[in-house]
């Protein structure tokens, strides 16, 4: 396949036994690039600690598996409700590749025992998810779209995703508060800020959700988007409360 880590891999510890089984465990198998799938979990808040100041780290792998996953999960849903239309596929791989769930379907395929980082993870769960989009990325470089397409579909469309379930969870929440100000004819906003945070190195988004001129919720997230659902989902918590 692709020549990877031609700058990096001399900066990766060696993977021992446990890391080893533990992978083994999570594909079935255990690939011949280690190293590859090592950098899949290693995330940026530890990049320098571990690796003397020499920024390597999983985002790389992360923004492509996205990608991959994204066709994956877009195409098996396309031949499983062969009569639904757009909107409805649209929101059902929303539903599958949201954070939330992806974070939720790391924990259970054990990847959160091989993340490396440097914070506080039960704070910041949104790294499993993270880790195992990586992981797809790093799939995809080793072993092609056709083998990680079926690896992706036997041990989690299969294994962990439901999808009668996932037709009756809710996941716009932006969406619904909307509605919910546009029944109740009061106004609906969002101001969102760019933030450092020193536990992850980086900047994180923080949104406050304002109904008229009263803050009903406050959200965190990796994207603009993510804070906003997350101010919607407490808001709507509170109205519902």
């Amino acid at each position: 396949m692709f020549k990877l880590l031609s700058r990096s891999d001399k900066y990766l510890f060696t993977p021992d036994k446990n890391f080893k089984r533990h992978l083994k465990n999570i594909l079935g198998f255990l690939p011949g690039n280690i190293r590859l799938y090592q950098l899949a979990f290693v995330h940026k808040s530890a990049s320098g600690f571990i690796f003397k100041n020499h920024q390597i780290n999983n985002e790389r792998l992360e923004y492509l598996g996205d990608a991959i996953l994204g066709a994956i999960v877009a195409e098996y849903l396309y031949h499983k409700f062969p009569g639904k239309d757009e909107g409805f596929l649209t929101q059902m791989r929303s539903k599958i590749v949201n954070r939330e769930n992806l974070n939720t379907i790391a924990i259970k395929l054990g990847i959160s025992t091989l993340v490396v980082s440097r914070m506080s993870n039960e704070n910041h769960r949104s790294i499993y998810g993270d880790a195992l989009e990586a992981l797809v990325g790093a799939l995809y470089i080793d072993l092609g779209y056709k083998r990680t397409k079926r690896l992706i579909l036997e041990r989690i469309i299969q294994n962990h995703i439901s999808l009668v379930r996932l037709q009756e969870t809710e996941t716009d929440f932006k969406s619904r508060i909307i509605e919910w100000g546009q029944k109740h004819r009061k106004s609906v906003n969002f101001t969102s800020y760019e933030e450092f945070d020193e536990s992850v190195n980086g900047t994180i988004f923080v949104s406050h959700l304002i109904v008229v001129d009263e803050i009903l919720g406050r959200g965190v997230g990796i994207s603009k988007k993510d804070a906003e659902q997350n101010a919607a989902k407490q808001a709507l918590q509170f109205i519902d409360g």
